[in-house]
């Protein structure tokens, strides 16, 4: 198992400015945002209410209980002729008290978000998650139901904090008569929007176990259009080795 990034209820202040945009409007503009980490993996942004543009957040009666952060009371956003119901939410008697006072906006109701001038996907980028990609001459073999799905000496490895080094490896050195165009997209703060294969076997399909980032962001452009296989559901040799299948939040 690896080992979570924070605490889950940990509070701190964030350097950046954060801004939310709804309805073709800007909702939140703060330079004292929080992050907020309400499971250990990565955290969320919290705002000062004083800095929710005025009339943004309209009172609702619906209240819900969130596991250790209490009761909230939910709000509908409104902005630019839109509403987004629920959108918006205190803990106004929170066991975590640093949060008591602040909002938080839905990622996924909002329209876009911004750290500073740089739009950010997804979820907010973790200040203690840092990610390495490296050329490699390991061997690197990939298989699945006694079948090889990859074989490479030309690797490229990407070590991202908190989960299992990922091998990202050139079109040639992947059985693609075994791969399945899938219609899954997934976006990721730090290296951007994926897309995926499921891998038929002639005993299983396996869903969505193979990715790869056609334009990833700047800071990653080395595995830009490289194939990945989940390490926790295929089976990976390396110089011969055959890895562990890690525990993460992806088996």
């Amino acid at each position: 198992m690896f080992d979570p990034l924070a605490i889950t209820g940990h509070v701190e202040m964030s350097p950046k400015r954060i801004r939310v945009v709804f309805g073709g409007e800007t909702v939140v503009d703060s330079t004292a945002a929080r992050l907020v980490w309400e499971h250990p993996h990565f955290p969320q942004y919290y705002f000062p209410l004083s800095d929710v543009a005025p009339g943004a957040l309209v009172p609702t009666e619906v209240t819900t209980e969130r596991e250790g952060l209490g009761t909230a009371v939910m709000y509908t956003v409104s902005a630019g002729g839109r509403e987004a119901l629920g959108g918006a939410w205190i803990y106004p008697e929170s066991p975590v008290e640093a949060i008591r006072e602040l909002v938080r906006f839905s990622w996924s109701a909002m329209d876009r978000w911004y750290e500073e001038s740089e739009q950010v996907y997804d979820h907010p980028r973790n200040p203690y998650a840092r990610i390495d990609v490296l050329e490699s001459g390991r061997h690197v073999r990939v298989e699945v139901d006694g079948v090889t799905l990859a074989d490479s000496h030309r690797p490229k490895l990407l070590f991202e904090t908190g989960l299992p080094t990922r091998y990202y490896l050139h079109h040639d050195d992947v059985r693609f008569d075994l791969l399945e165009p899938s219609d899954s997209r997934s976006t990721c703060p730090y290296k951007g929007e994926a897309r995926y294969w499921n891998v038929v076997t002639p005993t299983n399909t396996h869903p969505d176990i193979v990715w790869s980032y056609p334009a990833p962001f700047a800071e990653v452009q080395k595995i830009a259009g490289l194939v990945c296989f989940y390490n926790e559901k295929v089976d990976i040799h390396v110089d011969g080795e055959l890895e562990p299948r890690p525990v993460t939040k992806f088996s």
